[in-house]
């Protein structure tokens, strides 16, 4: 694998448009090539026959049908509200229209 060099990170911030002083990509040099290290001990990993997974463990979406049932209707869950408009809840303005 090709060394990671200065001008190559500063070549990635420039496309990230992150802008990094001379120290920071000084650092970042060392700390993206432990990375790009890492990635490649991955990537060597004996994969054949493995299933691709999103998970580790299986995920079962639970659902129910979408059943209509009987519910509280407009004018029961408005019965509490100390004032409504057109079946709905009517609050006090707290921002102004600019």
């Amino acid at each position: 694998m090709a060394e990671l060099t200065r001008d190559d990170v500063a070549h990635l911030a420039g496309l990230a448009r992150i802008d990094l002083s001379d120290a920071e990509l000084d650092r970042m040099v060392g700390e993206l090539g432990v990375i790009l290290e890492s990635v490649a001990v991955v990537q060597q990993s004996p994969i054949e026959g493995v299933e691709p997974m999103s998970h580790p463990m299986p995920i079962v979406n639970v659902t129910r049908p979408d059943v209509v049932r009987p519910s509280l209707g407009a004018d029961a869950a408005l019965s509490g509200a100390p004032e409504s408009d057109q079946q709905r809840f009517s609050v006090p303005r707290i921002l102004d229209e600019d």
